[in-house]
């Protein structure tokens, strides 16, 4: 069943191709960009005030990444969330660096509460931080296992009506079951050791699971398959970091629903 719909998704973004609105940080609006374009889909990295209304009205999704945050863009942030919520649009938060200092902390929690249809993806440590525990960060780095954040990612989709997105060396989608309305994590085991040394690869992640929640894949867990696949197939190809870059985006290009389907790693995680 969970294989089932990763595949099915990654057919409709490949034959719809949607429009993906990033109000991202400086350091990953070239690697988000591409990855998005890899995959199918199609990137805008909008960030002015200005066109963002028109922008929400016809875009599939928005993506929100607070990673070099500032006064201006909060305000920016804010506003595309509210045009978001009037279009009736999928809002993912990527809370940069939450729990590093209480700008990133407060805001990331303002804006989990401002968006109506929410994916909060992050790293252990920041998922952590959001759902108000303590957390060991180093900056935007995690100092957590993501499986430490399990039981703050259930919180956060009870507080925002949302499903959670836990990277780390495994994945962990977190999400409300629409029917029993019980709380399910999936676990996934694909990926490779060397990914975390590419910075912007999370925030990668969070773009994609923007595209594949314009189609309709809205848990975040076909984009975290996808993206965990091809990275572990563009690892056996590369020699290191700076390889498995340009590897990594010639693969999500590549990459089959048979290959997808047959590398997958995936687990029910009882709680």
């Amino acid at each position: 069943m969970h294989t089932k719909l990763i595949t099915d998704a990654l057919t409709t973004l490949r034959e719809q191709k949607p429009l993906v609105v990033n109000i991202t940080n400086y350091v990953v609006m070239n690697n988000s960009a591409n990855a998005l374009l890899a995959v199918g889909a199609s990137p805008i990295m909008a960030h002015s005030r200005l066109e963002m209304a028109e922008m929400m009205s016809f875009a599939g999704a928005l993506v929100i990444n607070i990673g070099t945050l500032d006064s201006v863009w909060i305000e920016r942030m804010a506003f595309a969330i509210e045009q978001a919520n009037e279009n009736q649009k999928m809002v993912i938060l990527d809370p940069v660096g939450c729990g590093a200092s209480s700008l990133r902390t407060d805001t990331s929690r303002r804006f989990a509460a401002l968006a109506k249809r929410l994916i909060i993806r992050g790293n252990a440590s920041e998922i952590i931080a959001l759902a108000g525990e303590v957390s060991q960060s180093k900056g935007v780095d995690a100092q957590d296992s993501s499986s430490a954040a399990l039981t703050a990612a259930a919180s956060l989709v009870e507080t925002y009506q949302c499903n959670v997105v836990v990277s780390g060396e495994t994945d962990y989608i977190v999400s409300k079951d629409p029917e029993t309305l019980e709380v399910t994590i999936i676990a996934l085991d694909n990926g490779h050791a060397m990914m975390p040394l590419i910075t912007g690869m999370g925030c990668s992640l969070t773009a994609l699971t923007g595209a594949f929640a314009a189609v309709g894949e809205t848990t975040g867990l076909a984009a975290a398959a996808v993206m965990g696949v091809a990275g572990e197939i563009a690892a056996e190809q590369a020699n290191g970091p700076g390889s498995l870059q340009v590897a990594l985006l010639d693969t999500l290009y590549a990459l089959d629903v048979d290959t997808l389907a047959e590398r997958l790693k995936l687990s029910v995680v009882n709680i």
